[in-house]
């Protein structure tokens, strides 16, 4: 068990290093997977909490529903599963923000 969550990690971290890189690239090899395998690493731990954030939200949304109707329990379950499910190296970096609740449009 312990060997194949490794080989997925190790793959993840492979990929999201080669995703991520291009020629315009200003940051070194190094840097570009330490930042691959901080997303990785952040994603496992931040990915449960907003599942289980989003689940709870549902089940908000579905209570809601009798007494506040469908757009307002629309609106819960759009900003308890809306916003950033994966934390990506430019995140890490500070170019792009994480939003836990999802933003309502108006």
């Amino acid at each position: 068990m312990r060997k194949s969550l490794g080989l997925c990690v190790g793959v993840l971290l492979i990929a999201s290093t080669t995703f991520f890189a291009g020629p315009a690239h200003a940051d070194s090899a190094a840097q570009d997977a330490a930042y691959g395998a901080g997303s990785v690493f952040s994603t496992l731990l931040y990915a449960p909490l907003k599942t289980s954030f989003c689940v709870l939200g549902g089940v908000t949304s579905a209570l809601t529903l009798p007494f506040g109707g469908t757009e307002t329990a629309g609106k819960v379950a759009t900003a308890a599963c809306g916003g950033t499910w994966l934390i990506t190296p430019a995140t890490l970096k500070g170019k792009e923000q994480v939003h836990f609740i999802g933003e309502q449009k108006r």
